[in-house]
């Protein structure tokens, strides 16, 4: 009875679960427009009704990165460390970046001429290399997870909220408000701004968020702030237009760590907080969220990076309506790829791994492969 109480788990929150699933879609949405050379060239004196159009959309899915580190450190902070789950990331990452890499050089998507030493060793060492910024900032930071959990659980309700309102003031609000650069501005590809991300879920861990303890007040700080993303881009491009000032800063407020998409992804996280989701649509969601990761695995592999823009209809979204649904098409079909992607490679993982071990002696390779099972069990939970 003892061991069972051991071993029992608590259960996945579908809402959190669901919030992961729509953050990846809006990082594919990112990807799509961006990469996709959708967006309105701020520079420019006119701009046409699709690259407006592009750029609301943007506003409002650039809080998908804050949002899912949110997710993660709201489950990590109350979580112990574990090699097993970081070598399994590591292993996954190493999976999609070799693999996907080499198939797009051998059916023709990299160019022979940019196949070079370079490209390789990044498929070679994906987290060295910054292969995939986001996963490489992950990874060091769940490395870091025995110390940062400790000191979270360790801190009283003020010496966390101090803590975490320095670290918002330096690498959050003073770049949020100054006309100019600051030295240490990472524009939120940095492990420092992602411990700041992770510190705010652990406090509404910890100690919840009573000011936003309603869905309206949530929701509302949500619209306020991608609002505010875009209002700052048309007051700098309407200053820049003006001046010929504020070139450096023209997309500041479109930066991760910018105040406006920080404050809108508090709100949405909270608001999903709110939400409950039970029945059959909880069991699809909670099927499915595991594999969320190998979405951007693989869409955002260096093979295929600038490529499958194109192949989903980019050139053609010319028109405010066609980018609207070019893109939300986009971002359903590369989701549900990536989700049938890694659904492929886990079975094959965990076949080719119970393949390898069936030589061992009995006992001993049957609870070799009982423990893999639970290494290499379905899907990141916590990625």
């Amino acid at each position: 009875m003892e061991k069972q109480q051991r071993v029992v788990k608590k259960p996945r929150m579908a809402n959190l679960e669901l919030l992961r699933c729509i953050a990846m879609m809006m990082v594919v949405t990112l990807h799509y427009l961006g990469k996709g050379n959708l967006l309105g060239d701020l520079t420019q004196e006119t701009m046409t009704g699709a690259g407006i159009a592009a750029w609301v959309l943007e506003g409002f899915c650039l809080v998908a990165v804050n949002v899912y580190m949110l997710i993660s450190g709201y489950f990590l902070c109350e979580s112990s460390f574990k090699p097993s789950r970081l070598l399994r990331l590591m292993l996954q990452v190493w999976v999609y970046s070799v693999g996907i890499g080499m198939l797009a050089r051998v059916f023709g998507i990299v160019p022979l001429e940019e196949a070079d030493i370079h490209y390789f060793l990044t498929l070679l060492f994906p987290i060295s290399m910054n292969h995939y910024w986001f996963m490489t900032v992950y990874v060091f930071l769940y490395a870091a997870l025995p110390l940062i959990g400790m000191g979270v659980r360790r801190m009283s309700k003020n010496q966390l909220k101090t803590a975490l309102l320095v670290l918002l003031f330096f690498f959050c609000l003073l770049k949020s408000i100054l006309p100019f650069r600051l030295e240490t501005d990472g524009q939120g590809y940095d492990v420092l701004w992602y411990l700041c991300v992770f510190l705010t879920a652990a406090y509404i861990r910890r100690f919840g968020f009573p000011l936003l303890g309603k869905k309206a007040r949530s929701l509302c700080l949500y619209a306020a702030g991608c609002l505010g993303i875009l209002a700052e881009i048309a007051l700098l491009r309407f200053g820049y237009l003006k001046t010929g000032s504020f070139g450096l800063i023209l997309k500041i407020s479109t930066e991760y760590n910018h105040l406006f998409p920080f404050l809108a992804s508090v709100g949405l996280f909270c608001l999903f907080l709110q939400i409950r989701i039970s029945g059959k649509a909880a069991g699809a969601v909670l099927r499915i969220a595991p594999y969320t990761l190998g979405v951007y695995l693989l869409h955002e592999n260096i093979g295929v990076r600038y490529a499958w823009q194109a192949w989903l209809g980019a050139e053609a979204a010319n028109t405010p309506v066609r980018v609207v649904c070019y893109t939300l098409l986009a971002a359903v079909a590369v989701f549900f790829c990536g989700v049938l992607a890694d659904a492929i490679r886990e079975l094959f993982t965990r076949g080719f791994l119970g393949l390898l071990l069936k030589t061992a002696p009995g006992k001993a390779a049957g609870g070799a492969i009982q423990r893999l099972d639970g290494v290499f069990a379905a899907g990141e939970k916590q990625a």
